[in-house]
């Protein structure tokens, strides 16, 4: 910060001034997308994290409350990542989980939110949908990635998902909606 008091009556330091100032806004301004870009999407995939995602299905739920808005949260759990890890090592690991990223969010609607929560799971907020709608994304979803081919220097490894669906549902807290879908989706686990 520059301590020296301004000349006022030359146009030409105060524009250089200006201009000083306005670059400073554009760092600062760079700099504070950088740490939302930090604090709200994943270090690994090109996703939301779990912070990002849960300010995302904050306002789900405010517009289902508001207005009326359907939607649900499918809960996706890649099965046998740690065998992956351990078997092929975590760059495997690693790798299947950008795969099951891409897959995820390349077959959804652009309207939708895919992030990842945290780990080998993965979270999906599919806006104006019903049950019927979600059964069936998260089927294809879930298909999608069985029939996936995933290779990893020279090797081949199957990957599969559970996934559970919970519906938004006027008065929903964050928590609730989560815990809904991540029962749903151990529910199916033990179904498969």
């Amino acid at each position: 910060m520059n301590d020296v008091p301004l000349d006022c009556s030359d146009p030409q330091i105060l524009m250089t001034e200006v201009a000083r100032l306005r670059a400073e806004i554009a760092r600062l301004e760079s700099r504070v997308e950088d740490l939302d870009r930090l604090a709200y999407h994943d270090s690994l995939v090109p996703l939301l994290n779990r912070r990002g995602f849960i300010r995302q299905l904050e306002k789900m739920i405010d517009r289902a409350n508001r207005y009326g808005d359907s939607g649900a949260l499918l809960f996706v759990d890649v099965d046998g990542l740690k065998v992956v890890n351990d078997s092929f090592g975590h760059h495997a690991g690693d790798a299947a989980l950008v795969h099951v990223a891409e897959l995820l969010a390349g077959d959804v609607r652009q309207s939708d939110c895919v992030s990842r929560f945290g780990g080998d799971e993965f979270a999906i907020l599919l806006e104006h949908s019903d049950h019927r709608h979600a059964l069936e994304t998260a089927r294809r979803l879930a298909d999608r990635i069985a029939g996936s081919e995933f290779c990893h220097e020279g090797s081949c490894i199957p990957l599969s998902a559970a996934i559970g669906i919970a519906l938004i549902e006027p008065g929903d807290r964050p928590e609730s909606v989560i815990d809904r879908a991540d029962q749903a989706m151990y529910a199916e686990k033990v179904a498969a």
